[in-house]
């Protein structure tokens, strides 16, 4: 039995999301299964997961996934070549997955790899510096060094780095690409029935449930519960970065150590009094917003470069009958570990163990983004989702 795999953080699972497993299905023909792998408590938008990642698996489930994997937050909240990297190592790591499918704004896998293929260039590096070099942002460097239109959005640029990643790791999967229907990623308005994420958990946070609710699946409210807000933990990260010095900030990953930012985070920790100030007196055009906010959000959680080059197992957190079916398939050929209890975590060993311990700890402190906090130890105690 071969898979689809499908790369997201389904936060929370909407309409986009089924419609692009329907798609994927429909261009593909058949009804093979899904393998999701989806980012855990912590995002790559430096974010809270606006619920648990178990709820979350299970809507995915619901959804139409039938095998969530979870994304470790190291690669969950990094820049998008990590990011891509990590989770398409572990789709390739089950052994069952051969197609890869993503959204994208232009809806051409081949234009996505031609761009993929500039990025890899050997003159990129020098075109980048010369582009860094007239004063332009790292994004707009970024797609005039490649000479790539398509790289002005986001769903492409993920999806080159998908294509990248594939290409690095030897990893001969399929890929079709389904075009991105609806409102922009981080929109702010419904279009043609769909609104991005970003938008659901705006409404989500200020409550306005009877706006969201018809932007995702029917009884999606029902299972949230109460959403998380980093609103209950930016003290916190306050102070954290209030007691860093040049050294700290120069030991989390994407730090700018040569670039001179440790410094700017310095200045910028001591003078803010909230988090928003910190971002605006650490921002340049060279800096974006997003950069310092995972720069801020790993200071809190405790994340450094001292990460193993690819997620070390595959850790399991929702699965359907046809799930069970792919996981027994697993037993022989998936290349890492795999864990689906937290017996099976304790036999690991070296960094392995030590990135599963570490997860445990994203998530005592995810549980403090809730009005009301919730205990430690749950990601020793939870065990996968499971739909029938």
């Amino acid at each position: 039995m071969t898979a689809i795999g499908i790369v997201a953080e389904y936060n929370p699972f909407h309409l986009g999301h089924a419609w692009h497993i329907a798609q994927t299905h429909r261009l593909l023909g058949g009804d093979r299964p899904v393998v999701c792998v989806m980012s855990g408590h912590w995002v790559q938008g430096a974010d809270c997961a606006i619920t648990d990642k178990w709820t979350r698996a299970g809507l995915a489930l619901e959804g139409g996934a039938d095998l969530v994997l979870e994304l470790p937050t190291p690669w969950a909240m990094a820049s998008a070549e990590t990011f891509a990297r990590g989770a398409v190592s572990l789709l390739w790591a089950t052994g069952v997955v051969d197609t890869l499918s993503f959204g994208s704004e232009c809806g051409s896998a081949d234009e996505l790899r031609q761009a993929a293929k500039a990025l890899d260039a050997p003159d990129y590096p020098a075109r980048l510096r010369a582009a860094l070099d007239q004063g332009l942002s790292f994004p707009a460097a970024r797609q005039q060094a490649a000479n790539c239109p398509c790289l002005s959005t986001p769903n492409n640029n993920l999806g080159v780095e998908y294509l990248r990643a594939l290409r690095h790791l030897n990893a001969s999967m399929e890929v079709v690409t389904v075009s991105r229907r609806g409102a922009e990623h981080n929109g702010s308005r419904t279009v043609e029935g769909f609104a991005s994420a970003t938008q659901i958990r705006r409404l989500l946070r200020s409550e306005q449930y009877g706006e969201a609710a018809p932007l995702v699946p029917p009884g999606t409210l029902d299972r949230l519960g109460e959403v998380s807000s980093l609103s209950h933990v930016e003290r916190a990260i306050l102070a954290r970065l209030r007691t860093m010095d040049v050294s700290d900030w120069a030991a989390l990953p994407d730090s700018g150590t040569a670039e001179g930012l440790p410094e700017r985070l310095v200045r910028a920790a001591r003078q803010a009094l909230s988090l928003d100030e910190f971002y605006a007196l650490a921002k340049t055009k060279r800096y974006t917003h997003a950069r310092l906010r995972r720069l801020a959000l790993s200071a809190f959680l405790g994340l450094t470069t001292d990460r193993p080059a690819l997620p070390p197992y595959v850790r399991v957190l929702g699965l359907n009958v046809r799930g069970q079916g792919l996981l027994k398939q697993m037993k022989d050929t998936c290349s890492l570990p795999v864990i689906t209890k937290s017996a099976q975590a304790k036999a690991l060993t070296g960094p392995a163990r030590q990135l599963f311990e570490a997860e445990a700890r994203y998530t005592d402190l995810y549980g403090l983004c809730f009005s009301t906090p919730k205990p430690c130890g749950l990601e020793w105690t939870s065990t996968p989702i499971i739909v029938i």
